[in-house]
């Protein structure tokens, strides 16, 4: 029986190739090399990468048999996931690989900035003595804020409260019970940039996130406050920060990450309050080792067949064909909910599935709406086997609940979250026709049968006339065309939820000024298409 085929086309450890084990033929390419990368690919059935070897539409294109991509490392700007979908070509990652090396790195920034560490090293290999010149702070009694607790922020939690630190966060998504196993305090993001000596933030890269630290974040912050960041480039913005360095709104920053890589013409290197590094975040002997291990164990479950815990899409797997197309519904509409959400966290969530396919294993269901429910609020990239323990981090219970019942659809998914404030916010959906064509069909109990789309906008209101037209009113003067809608209502004059399907996504200020126009109770913009 001819064995299957994985490609190693980056150098990568001697422990990832025992852990793919003998039940393949290995070879091994230079990915780098494009024609050689494009030759050697044609009849593989896995390839294994880094960050060098570019797999985008034409390389997938060239693999005739490739069912898996594996990135040994976090980042997958080096491969076109939506090709490899349309391909059905499972993509993994490591997602969990690097995250002791991050907080580590962190840390270490947070003490080098603290004893100018850098910059008195950079004095004595000029053959200067300036002990004056370099005298630092104590860590002892400082306040550390960290803005994003998740995996990575309560390891910086974990080990910066060893040197007697007090430790305040900021994160909307994370519960108090979470913060308090952690020794940490739940704080709004201006007590936490007001009282804090160390900042660091670890917060996923979105249109909302971008630019979160900002001059107006730096005026609010101590004149002997530090700021890190070794998470996403762009959180922090790069021309403020170099402008509250140089008039001395701030002391000092730990940059490891930069909006553009590799970094060039950035105002603040060289400054000597500032130190940088280029993305070391995960630049370990154990993490890279970490990554080649953890996928290569991820290609022998996609083989062999088995639902791959670190798929970032959702080709291959031993998931039922008849489940399967509720996998990405599940997914969006853990996307919504959290968007419902808002700033609200919640304690629990409850994946129920109704209908016939609750027969089936439907674990591949509650996964992706795990993974949707987390994807737009942790720094880490989200995925089937990482989205369990992001719950049971933030202490949030999740219960997965069937029932043969479905009162108006063959099958039916529905999403639960128990707010930590009090209250439920639920949202439901399905899989219709041949095309498996996907529809929102209830929000917080209203009823409704709305095609999902790129765009969606969700209002909760009291019912009264006037509210569509002022809605269409203010996304008209935006620009944005409505290509859907539909409201739902238990009675005249009670409580209403308006779906908008649009075209083109409205900005943050359009979906606050009707928000406040129509008094809306509850609102939401979703895009997902990102």
């Amino acid at each position: 029986m001819t064995k299957p085929v994985v490609l190693i086309a980056e150098e990568l450890s001697q422990a990832t190739v025992e852990a793919l084990g003998p039940d393949f033929e290995i070879r091994t390419t230079d990915g780098a090399d494009r024609e050689q990368l494009l030759s050697a690919i044609a009849d593989v059935d896995a390839i294994l990468i880094r960050s060098a070897t570019q797999m985008d539409a034409e390389a997938i294109g060239a693999a005739q048999r490739l069912k898996v991509i594996a990135r040994a490392g976090v980042g997958l700007d080096n491969v076109d996931i939506k090709a490899a979908t349309a391909a059905g070509v499972m993509v993994v990652n490591a997602p969990t690989s690097n995250v002791i090396s991050a907080a580590e790195l962190t840390v270490g920034h947070i003490l080098g900035l603290a004893r100018n560490i850098a910059a008195a090293d950079a004095s004595m290999r000029q053959g200067q003595w300036k002990r004056s010149a370099y005298a630092g702070v104590e860590l002892y009694e400082k306040t550390v804020g960290i803005i994003g607790l998740g995996r990575i922020g309560g390891l910086v939690a974990e080990r910066i409260k060893a040197f007697g630190t007090e430790v305040i966060a900021y994160d909307p998504f994370v519960t108090s019970a979470r913060a308090s196993s952690l020794g940490v305090e739940l704080v709004e993001l201006d007590e936490l940039l007001r009282r804090s000596d160390f900042i660091t933030i670890h917060m996923p890269r979105t249109p909302e996130t971008l630019g979160m630290l900002n001059a107006e974040s730096f005026r609010a912050m101590k004149h002997t406050a530090f700021v890190i960041n070794v998470a996403r480039g762009g959180l922090v913005d790069e021309a403020d920060l170099a402008e509250a360095l140089r008039i001395g709104e701030i002391a000092g920053a730990a940059i490891d990450v930069f909006v553009n890589e590799p970094a060039q013409d950035v105002p603040f290197i060289g400054m000597p309050s500032v130190v940088t590094t280029p993305h070391l975040g995960a630049s370990t002997a154990e993490a890279q080792e970490k990554a080649g291990v953890s996928v290569a164990r991820s290609v022998r479950l996609a083989l062999e067949g088995d639902l791959v815990p670190d798929a970032v899409n959702v080709a291959g797997g031993a998931i039922d064909d008849e489940v399967r197309p509720g996998v990405p519904l599940a997914e969006n509409l853990g996307r919504i909910l959290t968007s419902l959400c808002g700033d609200e966290a919640f304690t629990r969530v409850e994946v129920k599935i109704a209908g016939e396919i609750s027969t089936k294993d439907v674990t591949s269901l509650k996964l992706a709406a795990l993974k949707g429910v987390f994807t737009d609020v942790v720094s880490e990239k989200v995925s089937y086997v990482n989205a369990p323990v992001i719950a049971e981090q933030r202490g949030i219970e999740v219960e997965l609940v069937t029932t043969e019942h479905s009162e108006d659809f063959r099958n039916e998914i529905i999403l639960s979250a128990a707010l930590s404030a009090g209250g439920t916010l639920q949202v439901a959906g399905t899989v219709t026709g041949p095309k498996h064509a996907m529809k929102l069909t209830g929000v917080n109990g209203y009823e409704l049968e709305i095609p999902l789309a790129d765009n969606l906008l969700v209002m909760e209101y009291e019912d009264r006339p006037g509210v569509v037209a002022s809605i269409g009113m203010s996304l008209g003067k935006a620009q944005v065309n409505i290509a859907g809608m539909q409201v739902s209502r238990a009675s005249k004059g009670d409580t209403a939820v308006a779906v908008l399907a649009l075209d083109s996504a409205p900005g943050a200020e359009v979906v606050a000024e009707i928000e406040q126009i129509v008094e809306a109770q509850r609102a939401a913009s979703v895009n997902l298409a990102e």
